[in-house]
């Protein structure tokens, strides 16, 4: 297994096991130098938690990117995940563009929208500046949601087979045609996350816990991620970090004072047994 090194921007909830300190200690765990690049520093995540503190480190960006330069520091891996500003959005392209090796793999979370809704920070012109990152993603990494928000396409709480490839298309367009949608179920019961790639589609189903978690978007992303940079495939890597959150989630069912994430520690040897 090569040693690689990956770059990760998004916000740091200091309590809450979500964004950076979800993502930090799973892409160490599959073996990879990992660098962050903190958007914004909280107190705790917003889900829940009353009266968290905000520091925003959009200002920073520039000057964290030039002493990169500088030293010449490039990155054979670049996620992003959760991203505070329209602002933010366009450094985070030119981060892209600019920072990673010749073959670096360039992942994209737009972690702005869940449940046919926006998360409340956000708004349409948020929406217009993540539409510009997709030509600069070798991979997106979409909930439904996000998906439709991104691609114009109406929102749907049931659907068929046929609307997520229509919806696949018309999110191609944008520029990124290699798409892993998630939280894709055709029935109550299941769950599962597409892999598309070349206009092909490729399906994972797995069981759906009723009992939702916060953090489990950043979970998954930081697995995927993980695995495609230790070499599996778009679709191995799918399935993987769809089986690791599943575990998270299942960790963490029996403890009703862990409301605010999961217990994705306790679950890594998984992780490790997957990979």
């Amino acid at each position: 297994m090569s040693y690689k090194r990956i770059l990760t921007i998004q916000d740091i909830s200091c309590v809450g096991q979500c964004s950076l300190t979800v993502a930090l200690p799973i892409l160490s765990a599959c073996g990879h130098e990992t660098c962050i690049l903190p958007s914004a520093v909280l107190s705790t995540h917003t889900a829940g938690f009353s009266g968290f503190t905000f520091h925003d480190l959009t200002e920073d960006i520039p000057a964290i990117q030039a002493h990169w330069q500088k030293e010449g520091i490039q990155f054979e891996g670049i996620y992003t995940g959760y991203l505070g500003s329209t602002q933010q959005v366009g450094y985070v392209k030119n981060i892209l563009d600019t920072m990673g090796t010749e073959n670096a793999v360039k992942i994209v979370d737009p972690a702005f929208a869940d449940n046919g809704k926006l998360y409340p920070i956000f708004n349409d012109e948020y929406v217009a500046a993540m539409r510009t990152l997709c030509p600069s993603a070798d991979i997106l990494l979409p909930n439904i949601t996000e998906a439709c928000f991104l691609s114009g396409m109406e929102y749907k709480e049931a659907y068929d087979e046929r609307y997520i490839k229509e919806l696949l298309a018309a999110l191609a367009v944008l520029g990124c045609s290699t798409i892993v949608l998630t939280g894709v179920g055709y029935s109550p019961d299941k769950t599962g996350v597409v892999v598309y790639q070349n206009g092909e589609m490729k399906y994972y189903e797995h069981k759906r816990i009723s009992k939702g978690c916060h953090g489990t978007g950043d979970v998954y992303a930081s697995a995927f991620t993980g695995a495609v940079l230790r070499g599996k495939t778009l679709f191995e890597a799918a399935k993987i970090a769809a089986d690791y959150t599943v575990a998270c989630i299942e960790n963490t069912q029996d403890d009703p004072t862990h409301w605010y994430g999961v217990k994705f520690e306790t679950a890594l040897p998984k992780l490790m047994e997957l990979l």
